[in-house]
């Protein structure tokens, strides 16, 4: 899948998910509807997947961007939210980039894109594609 999306500076995120049974606490990652949406439709066509796996790779003129792919196995260290009915395993050595993160879908007459607000990222290259913490 390897999508990569815009992002956008600044926002706070309030989803919340439980961690383990014992505690409550904000989600690493909050998923819009139109982002839940679009990614279980991904999903439904690959049964063989597990969720989406989350992580941020250096490339780009800002030195991070965000990677989209299918999860096809649980890692002990992954971070796992499950939000609109889809789970999204965040890779460990990208959490502390992309937490408080806000994923979203846009789909207009020119684009379909996830976007990604990310309260952690300083600046933005021109195009949107990658970013800076």
């Amino acid at each position: 899948m390897a999508a990569v999306g815009k992002i956008l500076l600044g926002g706070t995120p309030r989803a919340t998910s439980m961690s383990s049974r014992f505690s409550q606490r904000k989600a690493a990652v909050q998923m819009t509807p139109s982002a839940g949406k679009r990614l279980k439709e991904l999903l439904d066509k690959r049964p063989d997947s597990l969720g989406i796996r989350l992580g941020v790779k250096k490339r780009g003129c800002s030195g991070l961007s965000y990677t989209l792919d299918y999860a096809k196995e649980k890692k002990i260290t992954d971070e796992i939210i499950e939000e609109h009915g889809v789970k999204v395993y965040i890779d460990p050595q990208a959490l502390m980039t992309v937490i408080g993160t806000q994923m979203d879908f846009v789909d207009d007459p020119l684009k379909s894109e996830f976007v990604f607000l990310n309260p952690n990222a300083k600046s933005a290259c021109g195009c949107g594609e990658s970013f800076k913490t």
